[in-house]
């Protein structure tokens, strides 16, 4: 055959059984011996062809030989004959046999049998992935095939039936009712809202902020992160030039309840005043102003934090009167609310839980009950079907509101036996939305107006009608003037310019109508109206004192109130269907008696505290009401010209008011360092999922931790730095057991002889601690804070945050004010205050060894900084060169040497062993199994320092003062400013030997980049 012929033909054979050759050539040459495959022999004749080109027109004939000799093994193999050009050519086995006398039938019946049985097997198995009916030729194949089987041939109809049989071509079961009109039923709508509620909790906003929002599920919520449009710049402005709206709903709120001196006595071992005010507080304890503190463990201070809150106590009548039972609610963050909540129980003794007397949303359905309900029997499916509850007796779905995670059977009270203090957890019991700039009083005003005053008939009764707790409060003269001196200083924030004017804190109390019935036709913008503060008098008072103290009281701290109003709400659609029935379309819509009255707390938020530029930016009030009422206060904010923003913008906000952002700038805090550790689990999955060519080599860069922040590593590196500095005889005197046993607790502790690592040109000769160990660890650099925390459990730690108003405000007369406060500087430079000396800094230092401090770092020149980037010390040499050159930017790193590749190579060239060895027998791979375990070590990351990190302090040519937690280009000052923590050892040493006109100058440096850059380092009080 030629080549093409051969080509063919295996093509034509490639399914058939390796011990079967079938051949259009195959004929046997006269004494050959084919194998039968049942161990005998049989003799065949061959004819010559009359032909000899042509292989069909072969004729066979049997002819006798002599026996086959006995020495000749019966398993012998065979040799087949092809013809070909140029004569007969010998098959592959190239052994001719002879033919054997006779065959055992049942042998022989049994070989070919195992033939016959490949054969079919091979027919009906398919080589390819395609279905019978593609495997027809075009012109047979019909549309319909694919769902049909009659329409195929009666051959192919059985082999089409088996695949239809399977579960991956069967056909989805349509779900009952879930149809597009189907879905966009309210009541479908609602009970699969109900349902996705199950595992995170929606606000109230939720819908409105998933249909413009970026949504993340964080802390239990599904919370809007960012809007999809560019606003970033947009949301600047509008906290300083507009109005910024947030939905704070998910911040959680504790209430305790019993005598003023039993809370007062429980909760004072929980703060302290050298941190700044407590619960005690005249002008809090009053219910005049919302107070914030911060919280720590009892007796523990200043360790063992446990986050900030605020707090607002329930204001009396008159400053006169007195209870004996007073409120007190706790504004916290969610992810310090089980720590907290924790401590409160035990510090007030509430081990008993009661049953909640405030209302929680029904247990929902299961999965397997919601598909019982949904299941229809055989003979109505294909007809119209009708839900057994519609008609006259259906019960309308109701829409959870609140938390729907919450178990209804679980407490949310506590009492004391002991003090009679009740806790009770009223997280999403209120809503609480945010008005940031200072056009919130305009909108305020504009959206919200004051419930009328209600009279009542003689002979009505009061008990049905739906408000009756306004009438019964309208009844009373002196709450009636309470309400129009309310409603008189509502109206004077109008002309007021911005919430800053307002003394920090200021509560006032109010009783509102319906906002909807006020809702505009078009979205519009307010401005400030001068008219409505014409009486100076009157808002000269409101600026310099405040609100008075029976003006913050507010009808929502009645829990049963709360619960009448929003069982009482109108609907929208019974709203818009009397709209639709005035007779002037467009006009007010007068409701009367039926309008529903809700009261609200107004609670003023200062802004900016801190420093002494931009004092009250990002000021504005925060608005509590009662639950279900979200969108009716939500909507008409957004319509007066309020822009909304998520969590991003709350984040940029605390950055530009230069304070803590809850929880990740809380180190100390439990909730701030789970937060560090889901971060930095967060950037290296981000960090892995880039090739090594497109992502920074931070081990070369020498970025040690570029996910996370080590500081108690900082701070032990620090302590032992001054220390070596103090007793530089200690390490070479012969008893030298503090040294050696404080170089047991700290491994990689600098020292004054390796803090020169650096070699010339590009290399970085590492110590000997910063070796590659046997047992590395890639997932290191981003659980390093979690390594810390457990040495910390396991001996005490020391690490705090110097939180004492005394001691930062020295700090800040010593470092000096910001490069960009002008007037401060020339004071500062007026005043000559002296270098701190080491005996001015011995007591701060034995209070707090292990200390961090919340600073504050604008940029001399260009860079925008970013978050972990490192605060380093600057040397003699750069300020020398800063005086010469007043535009020199900063020093560079020099290039680190990795001392991972090498084991990065083994660890590629193990896996490619492993690969190997993957596609061998199962057995030879369970022999390999248990062997020595050669890829035990675990992986290693390019880029990534692993193992234990060495001397932090002392890795790189410029000594590491702390790091950066927030960082970008401020659209406030113009220039790149970051906040973070530095060490207070580290800063005071670095502040006793710097000159004065450097002192506060520092460098930073981006995790992926070598430039150094300088910036001036200031503690704002």
């Amino acid at each position: 055959m030629s080549n093409a012929k051969e080509r063919k033909h295996a093509k034509k054979m490639r399914n058939q059984p390796t011990n079967v050759t079938l051949s259009s050539g195959f004929v046997a040459d006269r004494g050959t011996k084919y194998h039968n495959g049942g161990g005998r022999h049989f003799h065949q004749a061959q004819k010559q062809e009359p032909f000899p080109g042509t292989s069909r027109q072969r004729q066979t004939k049997m002819t006798h030989h002599s026996p086959v000799d006995p020495d000749v093994k019966e398993q012998s193999s065979s040799k087949i004959m092809f013809k070909k050009k140029g004569g007969w050519k010998a098959g592959p086995e190239g052994m001719s046999q002879e033919i054997p006398k006779y065959i055992t039938a049942s042998t022989f019946a049994q070989a070919r049998a195992a033939e016959i049985s490949a054969m079919l097997k091979a027919v009906t198995q398919k080589s390819s992935n395609s279905l019978v009916f593609q495997t027809l030729p075009r012109h047979m194949r019909r549309r319909a095939m694919s769902h049909n089987v009659k329409r195929l041939p009666r051959r192919l109809r059985e082999i089409a039936q088996k695949e239809a049989e399977k579960a991956v071509h069967q056909k989805k079961e349509h779900s009952k009712n879930k149809c597009h009109k189907a879905r966009r039923c309210h009541k479908n709508r609602v009970l699969e809202f109900n349902r996705r509620q199950k595992k995170n909790i929606w606000l109230e906003t939720h819908i409105w902020h998933a249909k413009r929002f970026h949504m993340v599920k964080k802390w239990g919520y599904c919370l809007g992160e960012r809007p999809t449009v560019k606003s970033h710049r947009a949301c600047y402005r509008a906290m300083t030039n507009r109005c910024l709206l947030q939905d704070l709903s998910y911040y959680c709120c504790l209430e305790l309840k019993g005598k003023e001196e039993e809370i007062l006595k429980a909760l004072s071992p929980m703060c302290s005043i050298d941190a700044g005010l407590t619960f005690a507080a005249v002008h809090c304890l009053s219910g005049k102003c919302q107070g914030s503190v911060l919280l720590y463990r009892a007796n523990r201070y200043p360790r063992e934090m446990l986050g900030p809150v605020t707090f607002i106590w329930k204001s009396e009548r008159t400053p006169s009167h007195t209870s004996e039972s007073r409120q007190l609610w706790i504004w916290l963050h969610p992810m310090l609310k089980q720590d907290i909540l924790e401590e409160l129980k035990a510090a007030c003794q509430c081990v008993e839980p009661i049953k909640p007397t405030i209302c929680t949303p029904g247990p929902l359905l299961t999965t397997s009950e919601e598909k019982s309900q949904t299941e229809l029997p055989d003979e109505k499916i294909g007809k119209k079907r009708k839900r057994k509850d519609d008609g006259e007796n259906a019960k309308p779905v109701k829409k959870v509101i609140g938390d729907g995670t919450r178990d209804p059977h679980q407490p949310s009270s506590w009492i004391s036996a002991a003090t009679g203090i009740i806790i009770s957890d009223l997280t999403m019991e209120m809503n609480r939305l945010r008005l940031i700039g200072p056009l919130s009083h305009s909108i305020l005003t504009e959206a919200l107006k004051a419930a009328s005053v209600q009279t009542v008939r003689e002979g009505e009764d009061t008990e049905k009608t739906p408000h009756h707790w306004w009438i019964e409060t309208c009844k009373n003269p002196d709450s009636v003037s309470l309400h129009h001196r309310q409603e008189a200083i509502f109206e004077l924030l109008g002309g007021i310019t911005s919430p800053a004017e307002i003394p920090s804190g200021t509560i006032l109390g109010l009783t509102v109508g319906d906002p909807r019935i006020n809702l505009p036709p078009k979205r519009s913008k307010v401005l400030p109206n001068p008219e409505k503060c014409q009486d100076n008098e009157k808002v000269r008072q409101l600026l310099l004192e405040g609100v008075p103290v029976d003006c913050a009281h507010s009808f929502i701290w009645n829990q049963a109130i709360c619960k009448n109003v929003t069982e009482n709400k109108i609907s929208d659609q019974d709203l818009n269907r009397r709209r639709s029935e005035l007779l002037v379309p467009g006009s007010q819509l007068v409701l009367g008696p039926q309008e529903s009255k809700i009261p609200i707390l107004l609670i003023q938020q200062p802004g900016k505290v801190t420093g002494d530029d931009r004092r009250g930016w990002g000021s504005g009030w925060d608005i509590l009401f009662p639950k279900g009422w979200g969108m009716a206060f939500w909507i008409p904010f957004i319509y007066r010209g309020a822009r909304v923003g998520g969590l991003k913008e709350s984040v940029m906000h605390s950055q530009y008011k230069r304070s803590p952002d809850i929880p990740g700038d809380f180190p100390d805090c439990p909730a701030g360092v789970v937060f560090a550790e889901e971060q930095a689990k967060n950037l290296l999955e981000k960090y892995k999922r880039r090739p090594p060519a497109k992502r920074p080599n931070y081990v070369k860069l020498g970025t040690l931790a570029p996910f996370c922040c080590p500081w108690e590593q900082l701070a032990q590196e620090w302590e032992s730095r001054v220390q070596a500095q103090e007793e530089p005889s200690v390490a070479s005197s012969p008893s030298g057991e503090d040294s050696d046993s404080r170089r047991d607790k700290l491994p990689c502790a600098p020292t004054p002889e390796n803090t020169d690592l650096w070699s010339d040109e590009g290399g970085t000769s590492l110590s000997s601690c910063s070796e590659p160990r046997e047992a590395m660890d890639t997932e290191c650099p981003a659980r390093v804070g979690t390594e810390w925390v457990a040495c910390q459990d396991a001996t005490g730690s020391l690490l705090c945050v110097l939180r004492s108003r005394k001691w930062l405000k020295q700090l800040s007369t010593w470092c000096g004010p910001s490069s960009r406060d002008k007037r401060a500087a020339r004071r500062a430079s007026g005043s000559g205050e002296p270098a701190p000396t080491r005996a001015a800094c011995l007591p701060l230092l034995e209070r707090f060894p292990r200390a961090l401090v919340w600073v504050s770092l604008a940029l001399l020149r260009k860079g925008s900084p970013e978050p972990h980037s490192m605060i380093c010390v600057p040397t003699e040499e750069d300020f020398l060169r800063l005086r010469q050159d007043q535009l020199y930017c900063g020093p560079q790193e020099s290039k680190h040497s990795d001392p991972f590749k090498s084991e990065i190579r083994k660890q590629k060239e193990r896996k490619k062993v492993e690969k190997r060895q993957n596609k061998q027998a199962p057995t030879e791979r369970e022999g390999l199994a248990g062997g020595p375990p050669a890829a035990g070590h675990q992986a290693l990351t390019l880029g990534l320092w692993s193992g234990p990190l060495p001397g932090v302090t002392s890795h790189c040519s410029r000594v590491l003062l702390g790091f950066v937690t927030q960082g970008d280009f401020s659209m406030a000052v113009g220039g790149g400013e970051a906040l973070g923590f530095v060490s207070l050892t580290g800063l005071l040493d670095m502040l006793s030997t710097q000159p004065a006109a450097e002192r506060g100058l520092v460098l930073l440096r981006a995790p992926a980049s070598p430039q150094y850059r300088f910036a001036r380092i200031a503690v704002e009080v």
